[in-house]
């Protein structure tokens, strides 16, 4: 079964006929045939599999967690690829990344949304852990879902990962995250990051290394 769904998954991918000068991909989701551009000299330019997971999820589950007018954030954004698809399933969608990578994140962005989606999505500079208050203050800011694909790596930064997911998420808050398992440093993030919410594993695909959670904050019931 595994294999099965991870092969669905991936023929949700094509690629142009013929060499461009600029690298891209393709897939289809939600009713349409998505283009990203993509650069192979960053990490977070790049489509990964996580994403096409997430993706997938999102459009075969789009009546149990149904999009339509939620206000949504992804964390870690890259290429987009997933708030595009959330987007087109009818959310208002923040689409957030590292500053050096939102020219790019820009582009596909406004490429694959404009005049085909009920929400306009925003993109906006999130460094993880940096003046969250300021930027995205409590007060004002409420998400329904937070979402990130393959956020956890080999990088310095998890522990403002951690506080970035504790500043956005409210009590009512879903995480839907999907990750692929690597090295035991950022396995033991998972670990972490239940001290902090309620995980629940939604999908499991053993052939890719990744896993597919839903999280709630913890203690949400009595506040």
């Amino acid at each position: 079964e595994d294999e099965q769904i991870v092969a669905e998954i991936m023929r949700r991918r094509f690629f142009p006929a013929r060499i461009t000068h600029k690298s891209w991909e393709g897939f289809r989701f939600a009713g349409h045939e998505i283009r990203i551009t993509e650069a192979t000299d960053c990490y977070g330019a790049v489509v990964w599999p996580s994403a096409l997971v997430l993706c997938y999820f999102l459009e075969m589950n789009s009546k149990q967690y149904n999009l339509v007018d939620k206000n949504v954030i992804e964390i870690g954004a890259g290429t987009g690829l997933v708030s595009i698809v959330a987007s087109l399933l009818g959310a208002l969608v923040t689409v957030t990344d590292l500053p050096e990578l939102l020219g790019n994140l820009q582009h596909n962005v406004l490429q694959n949304t404009k005049l085909k989606c009920k929400h306009q999505p925003c993109v906006k500079e999130l460094s993880w852990g940096i003046d969250l208050e300021k930027n995205f203050p409590r007060s004002s800011c409420h998400f329904d879902y937070i979402m990130a694909a393959d956020v956890v790596y080999h990088h310095p930064f998890l522990d403002e990962l951690l506080l970035t997911f504790d500043h956005l998420c409210k009590n009512d808050t879903v995480i839907l995250w999907a990750m692929k398992f690597r090295l035991d440093k950022e396995n033991q993030f998972v670990d972490r990051f239940q001290t902090l919410f309620d995980l629940e594993v939604i999908s499991n695909f053993p052939s890719l290394n990744i896993t597919l959670y839903k999280a709630m904050r913890k203690g949400r019931m009595k506040a």
